[in-house]
C-alpha cells in the first residue's frame, strides 16, 4: 500500500528572516558591552569644598590667642587692684591722731621749722618791746619823771600789753602751723585716696581690655564659622550639580549602548510575529516496497526517515531557536 505525507514547510522569507535575525544577535551579543561607560561615578568634592575643608582647619582654636591676652589682662588686673591697698592704708593713716604727736597726727604735717619760725618772731617781738620800753624810760628822764609813780604806771600798761600782744601772736602763729597741717593731711588723706581710686580704675580698665579680647576671640570664632558654612553650602551645590552632569552622560552612553539591543529585540519581536504566518502544504506518496524490499530495506528506511527528520529540524529549527 502505498504512503502519503504531508508537512508544511515555512515561507522562504521568513526562513531567511529568521537566519538574518540570528546572525545579528550573535554578532551584537558576541562582543562585551563597555560597562565603564555608564558605570556609576561620584563627583569630586568643589573647590569651595576644599577651601571650607582646609578653613576648617586652620580656624580651629583661632579664637585662642585673644583667650590668652584676656587672660594676661585678668592677671593684670588683679595684681592692679591688689595695688590699691597700700594707698587705702595710708589714707586710714591720716586720720589718726589728730593733734597728737604719732603717725598721721597734724604734728607730723606741720613744718620742722616751725619752732624755729615761732621762737624767731617772738625773739623778734622781745627785741622790738624793749626798745619800745627803754624809749618810756628815756621820755621820763627827759620829763624829770623817771622812777616816779607816773614812769611807773606807764611800764606797768606797757607791759601788760606787750605781753597780751606776744601771747596772741604766739597762738596766732601756733594756730597758722596746725591750719596748715590740718591743710596739709587733708590734703594728703584726699590724694591717696585719689590714687587708690586710680589704681582701681587701672583695674577696671584692663578688666575691660580682657573681656573686649575675649569678645573678639568669640567674634572671629563665630565669623569664621560663617565662611566655614558659606563655603560648604555653595560647595555643595556645585558637587550636586557636577554629579547631575555625571548621572545626564551616564544614562545618555547607557541609552546609546543599549540601543542596538533595543533595535533587535524589536526586530526579533517582528520576526516571531512573521513566523505565525502559515507556510505551503507538500504532499509525497510512497509505493509500497516489496517483500524484499521490506527485509532488506527496514533498516534503512527508519534510518532515513530519522536522518530525515534529523535534518528537518536542523534546517528549519535552528533557524528559529538562534
Amino acid at each position: 500500500m502505498a504512503i502519503t505525507s504531508a508537512s508544511s514547510l515555512p515561507q522562504q522569507y521568513v526562513s531567511d528572516l529568521g537566519q538574518d535575525y540570528a546572525q545579528q544577535l550573535t554578532g551584537l551579543t558576541s562582543v562585551p558591552l563597555d560597562t565603564s561607560r555608564f558605570a556609576p561615578q561620584v563627583a569630586a568634592q568643589d573647590q569651595l569644598q576644599t577651601q571650607a575643608a582646609s578653613l576648617a582647619g586652620s580656624g580651629v582654636g583661632s579664637y585662642q590667642p585673644y583667650l590668652n591676652q584676656a587672660g594676661t589682662y585678668g592677671t593684670q588686673a588683679g595684681t592692679t587692684l591688689g595695688g590699691v591697698s597700700p594707698y587705702i592704708s595710708a589714707a586710714q593713716a591720716t586720720t589718726g591722731t589728730g593733734a597728737g604727736t604719732g603717725a598721721g597726727s597734724i604734728a607730723s604735717y606741720m613744718s620742722p621749722y616751725q619752732q624755729q619760725v615761732i621762737d624767731s618772731t617772738l625773739s623778734e617781738f622781745d627785741k622790738q618791746a624793749a626798745m619800745r620800753q627803754q624809749n618810756i624810760s628815756d621820755r621820763a628822764v627827759m620829763s624829770g619823771n623817771f622812777g616816779g609813780g607816773r614812769e611807773g604806771v606807764l611800764q606797768s600798761e606797757y607791759q601788760l600789753g606787750s605781753d597780751r600782744n606776744r601771747t596772741a601772736l604766739q597762738a596766732g602763729l601756733l594756730q597758722q602751723g596746725y591750719g596748715q597741717g590740718a591743710a596739709l593731711r587733708q590734703q594728703d588723706y584726699t590724694n591717696q585716696l585719689g590714687l587708690a581710686g586710680a589704681q582701681a580704675g587701672l583695674s577696671q580698665g584692663q578688666l575691660g581690655l580682657g573681656n573686649y579680647q575675649q569678645s573678639l576671640g568669640g567674634r572671629t570664632q563665630a565669623l569664621g564659622q560663617n565662611d566655614l558654612s558659606t563655603l560648604t553650602n555653595i560647595g555643595g551645590i556645585q558637587q550636586g550639580q557636577s554629579q547631575n552632569v555625571l548621572n545626564a552622560q551616564a544614562q545618555g552612553n547607557q541609552m546609546q549602548a543599549m540601543e542596538p539591543y533595543q533595535r533587535l529585540g524589536v526586530y526579533g519581536q517582528g520576526v516571531g510575529q512573521v513566523a505565525q504566518i502559515p507556510g505551503s502544504i507538500q504532499q509525497q506518496v510512497t509505493p509500497d516496497p516489496t517483500a524484499l524490499q521490506t527485509a532488506l530495506g527496514t533498516s534503512a528506511v527508519v534510518g532515513g526517515l530519522m536522518g530525515l527528520g534529523s535534518g528537518y529540524s536542523n534546517q528549519y529549527g535552528s533557524n528559529f531557536i538562534k
